[in-house]
């Protein structure tokens, strides 16, 4: 499991996260919504050690992550895709993948199985990634944290910009991952893509957690997403 304890996190001294506790458990997709600005991609680069803690700590499986540094992170087992992706445009498809193996040492039959999830990557093997399509290289970005063979994988609005057929893709390897027993962290603002993968919903305000809310509930009633989204 995957558990922040009362993380603040900032920029320069100032603070963005304030004192934020949430819990995600070993396959949960739990989805982090707000306005742009509230604090998600700060939650996010806090988990991965890129952003130092003002206080509290993340805990992973009862062990302080936090307390690594950045580099090691990965190796405990979190995956992280960012927004924007930030692949190795120079490099291959398959040497993308390389780091991603090396980061944890992982065996090879972890780079098959994620070439299994995307089949297109395979095709594009020996390709750059800068002349993959948008979703091609979110599928390597995405690829490239699973080859980590995560215990936990952060995802960063993995479907921004992307055509439906995309969305679906992502979607349903986010899925299969959660039926694997990974624990998954996704920051989202398409509503519908939530309703569709998400266990449950924090909302994030001004870099305090709001309301914890299951996926079930806002189907019903998305008075919620109004509130904390202004949709």
């Amino acid at each position: 499991m995957l558990a922040l304890e009362n993380i603040s996190a900032g920029y320069g001294g100032g603070r963005v996260l304030r004192e934020v506790s949430l819990d995600v458990a070993s396959g949960e997709v739990m989805c982090l919504m707000g306005r742009n600005g509230a604090g998600k991609t700060t939650a996010m680069r806090s988990i991965m050690g890129l952003i130092p803690l003002m206080s509290g700590r993340v805990m992973l499986d009862g062990d302080e992550v936090s307390a690594l540094p950045a580099y090691q992170v990965p190796r405990a087992g979190i995956g992280y895709v960012p927004q924007g992706r930030r692949l190795f445009a120079g490099l291959s498809v398959a040497q993308n993948l390389e780091i991603g193996m090396r980061a944890r040492r992982s065996p090879p039959e972890v780079l098959e199985e994620v070439l299994d999830l995307f089949p297109r990557l395979r095709e594009r093997y020996r390709q750059p990634a800068q002349t993959l399509s948008g979703g091609e290289q979110q599928m390597l970005a995405t690829a490239r944290a699973l080859c980590l063979r995560p215990k936990v994988l952060l995802l960063d609005e993995p479907t921004e910009g992307l055509q439906p057929s995309m969305v679906d893709a992502i979607r349903d390897v986010v899925v299969q991952m959660r039926t694997q027993g990974v624990a998954i962290l996704l920051v989202e603002q398409r509503i519908d893509a939530v309703l569709a993968a998400a266990d449950r919903v924090a909302f994030i305000e001004n870099g305090r957690r709001g309301e914890v809310v299951p996926v079930e509930e806002l189907r019903g009633d998305r008075a919620l997403f109004a509130r904390y989204l202004g949709v």
